[in-house]
């Protein structure tokens, strides 16, 4: 049974960052109150939005139990870290600390390396000050995206650590940044050639609520197909 919730989140229904946050919450059986900060509108940028999050990014999250005095929480690795030590099971960090710090560097290779390449303030920079077009800009997501992920193939197919998920046989944070990629390159339309391992794992993922329930097409605000 789904928890009593105690948080506030700002999301988007597009959003990689987004939507690992919902992952996360999802395995954990608490269901935040979300508020909807369209971002193809500017809300962003709005000054009620900036006091939460200066940088004008989602997701961010407020805890109530935390009282007044406490500042929002913001960028999607730190919220899932929190979950992580606030609700213990299940866990989405291994308990030895080889594998916590394996989870968290792969997890790290998506969230920190892939994702901010291809976010829509990169977008507006490369479209304005750097004059791509259209088509300029495409084949940077695809550069990124698979650089990215055939990196992450290389070592999930070579690494001893890698079982049914990224690391043994129980999803972790590692997984949930893996499917925040695909989500998003799917919206784009964009796939990424020779990555089977990674294609096995996201399967995988998507074939639990936690991750189904938090794909973006089936958020408030997608369009409608």
């Amino acid at each position: 049974m789904t928890q009593t919730s105690r948080f506030e989140q700002f999301s988007f229904w597009r959003t990689s960052a987004t939507y690992r946050v919902r992952v996360g919450f999802n395995l954990k059986g608490v269901q935040p109150e979300e508020h909807y900060v369209n971002l193809d509108a500017g809300e962003q940028r709005s000054e009620a939005f900036l006091r939460i999050n200066p940088l004008g990014a989602v997701p961010a999250l407020i805890d109530r139990e935390a009282g007044q005095s406490t500042i929002p929480l913001t960028q999607s690795v730190a919220i899932l870290e929190f979950l992580e030590e606030t609700y213990s099971t299940p866990a989405m960090l291994p308990q030895d600390e080889h594998g916590r710090a394996r989870v968290r560097s792969l997890a790290t290779m998506l969230a920190a390396d892939t994702h901010p390449l291809i976010t829509p303030r990169v977008k507006k920079y490369l479209t304005t000050a750097g004059n791509f077009d259209e088509v300029a800009w495409r084949a940077w997501q695809t550069h990124w995206f698979g650089t990215g992920l055939q990196a992450l193939e290389q070592r999930l197919a070579n690494e001893t650590g890698t079982g049914t998920f990224c690391h043994g046989d129980t999803p972790t944070m590692a997984d949930i940044c893996l499917a925040s990629i695909i989500v998003v390159m799917r919206t784009f339309k964009i796939e990424v050639a020779d990555i089977p391992t990674v294609q096995r794992i996201m399967a995988t993922c998507e074939q639990l609520d936690a991750f189904a329930k938090a794909d973006p097409g089936r958020q408030f605000g997608a369009p409608k197909s």
